[in-house]
């Protein structure tokens, strides 16, 4: 009996344990694929004078580790709107926008917002690459 009972008490530590590690492992993932995909998109806009207009034009298919795709917006042309924003509601960068909606797979362009505090973002043109509820 003692035997179960030990057994009982250390799953119930290590479980929470092992799920916050994949968090983690999934998170830093996500930030290395960014890493990943930002240098692709400058090497091909020194290649090519311009951005390209989606990630499939430099090869990039992989999804997020949460199954979503990548979203990805050059300024060049875009709308006030379709910008992310910080909380000063600034644009987070200046040549292209690159980030994960998280695990919830949802996101909208300010950062205050409550569906945007779990994706990957890439902030200050590569400075930051991390959760948004970090930046």
């Amino acid at each position: 009996m003692m035997v179960i009972g030990l057994i009982g008490v250390l799953l119930a530590i290590a479980l929470p344990r092992y799920g916050d590690y994949r968090d983690r492992m999934k998170v830093a993932d996500a930030v290395r694929d960014i890493g990943v995909i930002a240098a692709k998109l400058s090497q091909y806009a020194l290649d090519n004078r311009d951005f390209p207009d989606t990630l499939v034009q430099i090869g990039w298919t992989q999804a997020d580790p949460w199954g979503n795709p990548y979203q990805y917006l050059a300024m060049a042309g875009a709308n006030v709107g379709q910008k992310r924003k910080d909380r000063a509601l600034h644009p987070l960068n200046s040549d292209f926008d690159l980030y994960s909606m998280g695990p919830d797979g949802r996101s909208v362009p300010p950062l205050t917002a409550n569906a945007s505090q779990d994706d990957i973002i890439r902030a200050n043109d590569g400075a930051f690459i991390g959760k948004a509820s970090d930046y």
